[in-house]
């Protein structure tokens, strides 16, 4: 069995998200990370290896971004994947869902995979849907917000899936080749050694342009998207809250009463 893995770089946690005004898209100019949901993932297909029901002959990981991307990359390696793609061009750049997902299924595609696994959102957009759109055009079954998986080895091999649903949990069971989106109450991911982060470096990075997984970049980057953003602009600023000194405790009170009453909050 072939697992791919999609992951992403996402601003730093720790960083303010912002959009860019001159461009409608996000600043990504600060510190980024591999998206933390994606951990998960990575975490789920190493499970699946190690559970070994069905033999995995390897963990890819797969992104789609520009060249700091392949940090992310090289994280996902030290926490277990064998090898990453890199699907990076100028073309892609400013792609909507829609686009993104097309253009990471022809990636995929390429690649053959038996099972394609994902983090339910990523940290910065936060749509919920790229594993939808990646599989509605491999042509292969989806699941989202997937908690548990038990992988039976039959031909073909099928996953039992319990997902998390708004009235409670389903029961799927699923036969592969299938796109999966995996909820953060999954597994709790591992840290990776000192050993795998300074190996994730030597370990294969294929990176390859649209060109060379077939992309129609008419429907790919700004124009290729079918979402277009508006007019950005940050929040009115709030204005200074009002401090009240404790210096005589009665007369505090009678502050904090007479404010609260101007405001028929009592």
């Amino acid at each position: 069995m072939k697992i791919c893995v999609l992951v992403k770089e996402v601003p730093d946690a720790a960083v303010e998200k912002r959009i860019d005004p001159s461009t409608g898209r996000m600043d990504r100019s600060g510190e980024r990370n591999l998206n933390p949901y994606d951990t998960h993932a990575i975490e789920a297909a190493m499970q699946i290896r190690e559970g070994g029901a069905v033999a995995v002959d390897e963990i890819v990981a797969v992104t789609m971004g520009p060249t700091t991307a392949t940090r992310a990359l090289q994280k996902a390696v030290s926490l277990g994947a064998d090898r990453s793609l890199h699907l990076s061009d100028d073309a892609l750049a400013g792609s909507d869902v829609s686009a993104t997902g097309y253009a990471l299924s022809k990636a995929l595609a390429k690649e053959s995979p038996d099972l394609v696994l994902l983090g339910q959102q990523s940290d910065d957009g936060e749509c919920y849907t790229i594993g939808a759109v990646v599989a509605d055009h491999l042509q292969m079954p989806s699941l989202t917000q997937v908690i548990k998986m038990d992988v039976r080895d039959q031909s073909p091999p099928t996953l039992t899936c319990e997902r998390q649903a708004e009235y409670g949990y389903d029961t799927v069971e699923i036969t592969l080749p299938a796109v999966i989106s995996v909820g953060d109450a999954i597994n709790e991911p591992r840290y990776p050694s000192l050993k795998a982060i300074m190996g994730a470096k030597k370990k294969p990075l294929e990176t390859l342009a649209a060109a060379d997984v077939g992309i129609d970049t008419a429907m790919v980057g700004g124009e290729g998207s079918r979402v277009q953003c508006g007019e950005f602009h940050d929040p009115p600023a709030k204005s200074a809250g009002q401090i009240i000194e404790d210096e005589d405790t009665d007369e505090t009170v009678e502050k904090i009463v007479a404010w609260l009453d101007e405001r028929k909050l009592i």
